[in-house]
């Protein structure tokens, strides 16, 4: 069993050159919800130096709120904010030496796509219209997965070990008692649980989170102690 570990970088926490040995894969925020040109220059060279797979992680343009508040447009207006983000990114990675390998939606952007069928196929119709060799990173079981699937454009499905979830296999809100795990532990034996009960391709660490990097040592140790290899996509 083989699973790729990502995580939410280049968003000014201070602590992503501490967890890119651990991982397989970096989503890279492109300056609608964190990051300038500068920090998408950076966290790309950090990953092309670990051997790193690189993707874009695209937010409705709110940096207010850090991407994390919902908002209502139009299909082609989100299609269009999604893809000039992976156009930005795109193209300073091609500087650098680098290709990107996939896309993986932010915040408030990410959860609505994982319910709207129309917001998902047009997230993934930007991701298509960049490249047809781009993975669409979406919530396992949503919405999101479905329409990548429909349209053609490779999928990856992807479970959150640091974060808590509802019945109905959506995220908590992080308002909620529970919504964020904080124990280096819990997330390690969440992260576990996950992969053997669902149909995971990619486990997602928040670079924000208090325990980022730890988090991230610990949960690639466990994975490999329990027979799961820890690779890129």
């Amino acid at each position: 069993m083989h699973i790729d570990l990502n995580c939410d970088l280049g968003e000014g926490s201070g602590n992503d050159e501490a967890i890119m040995p651990y991982i397989t894969s970096a989503n890279i925020a492109c300056g609608f919800h964190a990051g300038d040109e500068h920090t998408m220059r950076e966290t790309l060279r950090l990953a092309k130096r670990f051997g790193v797979n690189a993707g874009a992680h695209p937010s409705w343009n709110d940096r207010e709120n850090f991407g994390r508040k919902e908002m209502n447009v139009s299909p082609a207006e989100a299609e269009k904010i999604v893809l000039e983000q992976i156009q930005i990114l795109a193209t300073i990675a091609k500087e650098e030496g680098l290709t990107l390998t996939h896309v993986k939606p932010h915040g408030a952007l990410y959860n609505q796509s994982a319910k709207d069928v129309e917001l998902a196929s047009a997230i993934a119709r930007a991701v298509k219209a960049h490249s047809v060799d781009l993975i669409l990173v979406g919530l396992a079981g949503s919405r999101s997965i479905e329409a990548g699937r429909e349209m053609g454009v490779r999928v990856a499905a992807e479970g959150f070990p640091d974060r808590g979830y509802n019945a109905d296999g959506s995220l908590m809100s992080r308002l909620l008692p529970g919504a964020l795990i904080e124990s280096p532990e819990e997330v390690a034996r969440h992260a576990v649980e996950l992969v053997k009960t669902g149909k995971m391709d990619t486990l997602c660490l928040h670079g924000d989170h208090p325990n980022a990097a730890e988090n991230a040592k610990m949960l690639r140790d466990v994975l490999e102690k329990n027979e799961m290899e820890v690779r890129r996509f």
